[in-house]
């Protein structure tokens, strides 16, 4: 019975449907990362609506385009999607894989699907006119935590995970190993050209901002300061504050704008 069970969630995992609704994920993916990259580039010139540069931030700016609401629950079903269906390959996939490098993956798609889930609750709670600022939750989560016994030592080491998976996104983009996630035989040499491009410049600003990030919750902890524990708007502020701030959050920002357009390719690329 169990096994008639497991093998149906295997089939249900593996059905073209949800297939389908993880690609339209990807692209609701990808439209985030836009959003987030003009923020940025907003935020760089001066020219900001008031938006933060993160996915609350991106989601709110969503909200206020015509048919926004409804976008934003397309979005939410599309992230919701690509989570279960990395749930399915956290369970059953990476068969052609053995040992620690398939642990490792494994490990990957779980994380990506609390991700993605998170992304489509959020954008789910802004459809609802409930959302808040992804730096104040934050903020909020931070401040509980460092009263807990040891509290200091957990969001260090959070910090340092965030870090670590900022550095792992910035490998992944200059060794452009996230080739292997794509199947471009249909391109063009040009058009092939273009998508890895893409896909390094995307990955390394995405892995700068998360890295600073991970900087940022460390020192909170040290300092004991939650304020300073200020997500990816708190991380594009302090780029902007540094020599030549403006011009770096530009580059940061045209990066998450280039990964947005690599996710948006993956719709149709990806191997599922």
């Amino acid at each position: 019975m169990a096994t008639e069970v497991g093998d149906k969630a295997e089939q249900a995992g593996d059905s073209k449907s949800l297939e389908g609704l993880a690609r339209v994920g990807l692209i609701a993916y990808g439209l985030v990362h836009l959003l987030i990259g003009w923020s940025a580039l907003q935020i760089a010139w001066g020219a900001s609506g008031g938006n933060s540069a993160d996915s609350s931030g991106a989601m709110t700016t969503l909200a206020e385009q015509p048919f926004g609401r409804i976008l934003l629950w397309l979005v939410a079903v599309g992230l919701v999607a690509l989570a279960l269906w990395q749930v399915s390959a956290a369970i059953w996939g990476y068969r052609q894989s053995e040992g620690a490098t398939r642990v490792r993956e494994k490990a990957t798609s779980a994380a990506k699907a609390v991700i993605y889930a998170a992304l489509g609750v959020s954008a789910a709670a802004v459809a609802l006119g409930s959302g808040t600022s992804s730096s104040q939750s934050q903020q909020q989560a931070t401040s509980g935590v460092l009263g807990w016994p040891g509290g200091r030592v957990i969001v260090v080491v959070a910090g340092l995970i965030i870090v670590g998976v900022g550095v792992a996104c910035m490998v992944k983009g200059m060794r452009r190993s996230f080739r292997e996630e794509i199947d471009t035989s249909s391109m063009s040499s040009t058009g092939r050209k273009a998508v890895t491009r893409l896909g390094q410049v995307g990955y390394v600003a995405k892995g700068v901002a998360l890295a600073i990030v991970g900087g940022l919750l460390g020192y909170a902890a040290l300092s004991f300061g939650p304020r300073q524990a200020q997500g990816l708007d708190g991380a594009v502020q302090t780029i902007l504050t540094q020599p030549f701030g403006r011009f770096l959050l530009t580059a940061v920002a045209l990066g998450f704008m280039a990964f947005g357009v690599f996710a948006v390719l993956q719709s149709r690329y990806r191997r599922m």
